[in-house]
């Protein structure tokens, strides 16, 4: 049995994507307009929104925003209710990337991660789920990383927010699905968007955001409460979430030759 009721007939389905302006956002977006969904899409350009509408311009909401304005993101959320009188799934998308080692530590934008990554995410649930309580019904998706599984090299920030995630995800999942509400996490492996282009590593198994945004789909359909991609690459950190310690660090090292 699925952990989260599966999601049908898309076209029936009124969807927020926050952190919809490149990369596996915009990919989900426009995957979604394609099945016929109405779609609203945030982020801070307001440029590549309007873009990406012009694929279903009568069924696209473009709601620039910036993740840490929380009365900014609730003023978008208010939008969409006056337009659809409701909303049915929000997927949380939006998230910033910097690769740091300990040898480098910053507080400050080690803190300007977190703002992002993990208070933007808490920023947008904070309206929408009332909403979803309410009419005991509809889905979240958080997009973290396999990044999130564990400790690694140059994820001084990034990875501590994405495990930070995982475990949103986790609670919000033991203290809603009783209520009727779908929560799921989305782990993805490396994906070619603008934030990974800067990267000075080979990034093994490396998809494209179209494929990310129909593998993320597809775990709502199937009611997944963890989808995790492209399983080539991502399965094997499943494998390395499990060692103890002692066989862990030095296994890392050796892979990773940091």
């Amino acid at each position: 049995m699925p952990l989260n009721t599966p999601v049908t007939d898309w076209a029936a389905q009124r969807v927020w994507v926050v952190g919809a302006s490149s990369g596996i956002g915009a990919a989900i977006a426009a995957e979604l307009q394609s099945r016929g969904a109405r779609v609203a899409v945030s982020a801070r350009n307001r440029d590549k929104l309007q873009k990406l509408a012009e694929g279903a311009p009568d069924r696209t909401l473009v709601l620039p925003l910036d993740v840490t304005d929380a009365p900014g993101v609730r003023a978008a959320f208010a939008a969409i209710e006056s337009a659809w009188g409701g909303l049915d799934i929000v997927l949380a998308v939006a998230g910033n990337y910097l690769p740091l080692r300990a040898t480098e530590l910053q507080a400050a934008p080690i803190g300007e991660l977190f703002a992002v990554n993990v208070q933007g995410v808490l920023n947008v649930l904070e309206p929408v789920v009332p909403h979803l309580l309410a009419r005991r019904g509809g889905h979240i998706a958080i997009v973290a990383s396999v990044a999130g599984y564990r400790g690694l090299p140059k994820a001084l920030g990034y990875g501590p927010t994405k495990a930070a995630l995982i475990n949103l995800a986790e609670v919000l999942y033991l203290d809603l699905a009783g209520a009727g509400v779908g929560v799921h996490i989305v782990n993805p492996g490396f994906v070619r968007t603008p934030l990974t282009d800067g990267n000075d590593f080979r990034m093994p198994a490396l998809i494209e955001p179209e494929e990310a945004a129909r593998e993320t789909l597809l775990g709502l359909e199937r009611g997944e409460f963890e989808t995790h991609y492209p399983k080539r690459f991502t399965r094997w950190l499943k494998l390395l979430r499990v060692l103890p310690y002692r066989w862990y660090f030095p296994l890392v090292h050796r892979i990773t030759g940091l």
